[in-house]
């Protein structure tokens, strides 16, 4: 399969089923919403610790609003905590690939609580390995994470060269892919991991302390709430929208590049923006978008503990080995996500 066109048509040709952990987050309702509309069978795990039932029925709503085919059917869901190996275990039978996205994501929050997040990433992780490897798992795909460059400064991000990591959340994510790495060699399983940088779209949660930046601009905004930057606006991110996100997913549980198994790729488009870039982007298209001139107190305050300054991929090993371009660009999905939060503006109420 050469591209994310003739994934599609795979799939709609063939069904199999898909455990998605995280479900109810961001992430993972967004696979669901995607693998239900292709007519496949998905399992979903959660504890709903982080995560909405909101995300999941809207999730399976609009998946069946682009279907002439009942999509519910196609779903189960298991309530259940990754930590927990049974519950990973009874999640995983029968299923042929799992996209791994239940975690305690956010710096802040680990350097809150390192024992927990440890527990759930580190833990839950292995967890869904022994699931792979004890029960045939066709490919596991895991969300890995940028925060894994640590202290590494160089520009842009290449997947071999990593730094220290600089919060307990960053040491999880780095011991999922040293963790990979062994049982893809031990076991003979095949993992892909996906480091995301700053991924947002519709249904990402802009409430609660360890909110993402992009969602929660774009609901103060929308409410006529004062915007805060962490910083003097001069730190840049690699911000990637959703829908790249969900094709790469798709791509790395199909691919049949054996070059590709037992790696690790960025997830992000290449390129960055600065928060006061951004803060002035998002300021204009919600002006545009509801016909009027939108207001914002921009307030500064201290860098946040565990954080970078600058963060972009190099995502030409994404490009090489599994035929992937991020294709939305970040003023398209910035467009689309704000158009999703004007017309929900109840939705995280």
């Amino acid at each position: 399969m050469k591209n994310y066109k003739d994934i599609e048509k795979h799939l709609s040709e063939n069904q199999y089923t898909w455990l998605i952990t995280g479900v109810a987050g961001f992430i993972g309702s967004n696979l669901l919403e995607r693998l239900l509309r292709l007519n496949q069978k998905v399992v979903g795990l959660d504890d709903f610790s982080t995560g909405h039932q909101k995300n999941i029925d809207t999730a399976i709503k609009d998946a069946s609003n682009f279907s002439n085919f009942e999509v519910k059917k196609n779903f189960k869901f298991v309530e259940g905590d990754i930590s927990n190996i049974n519950h990973c275990l009874n999640a995983s039978r029968g299923v042929d690939f799992i996209l791994h996205h239940a975690a305690l994501g956010s710096v802040p929050r680990s350097i809150k609580d390192p024992l927990k997040t440890n527990i759930v990433n580190i833990n839950g992780f292995l967890n869904i390995l022994e699931s792979t490897r004890k029960l045939g798992i066709k490919s596991l795909v895991y969300a890995a994470s940028s925060s894994t460059y640590g202290d590494h400064k160089a520009l842009p991000k290449r997947e071999e060269n990593i730094g220290s990591p600089l919060s307990p959340y960053a040491v999880t994510k780095l011991v999922n892919e040293l963790y990979a790495d062994v049982y893809a060699k031990v076991y003979d399983i095949k993992t892909i991991g996906l480091r995301y940088f700053n991924i947002f779209g519709k249904r990402q949660d802009p409430k609660g302390s360890y909110a993402a930046v992009i969602p929660k601009w774009i609901d103060a905004i929308i409410n006529g709430e004062d915007v805060y930057i962490n910083g003097d606006g001069s730190t840049s991110r690699d911000f990637c929208y959703i829908e790249n996100v969900i094709r790469i997913n798709l791509i790395a549980a199909l691919t049949t590049n054996s070059l590709a198994y037992n790696n690790v790729f960025n997830v992000a488009l290449g390129d960055r923006t600065s928060l006061s870039e951004l803060h002035s982007i998002i300021l204009k298209k919600i002006a545009a978008k509801l016909g009027k001139c939108s207001i914002s107190n921009l307030k500064f305050r201290d860098f946040r503990t565990g954080d970078v300054m600058h963060s972009q991929a190099d995502i030409e090993k994404l490009k090489n080995l599994l035929n992937f371009k991020p294709t939305y660009h970040i003023d398209l999905g910035l467009e689309e996500t704000i158009d999703w939060y004007v017309d929900n503006k109840e939705y995280f109420k």
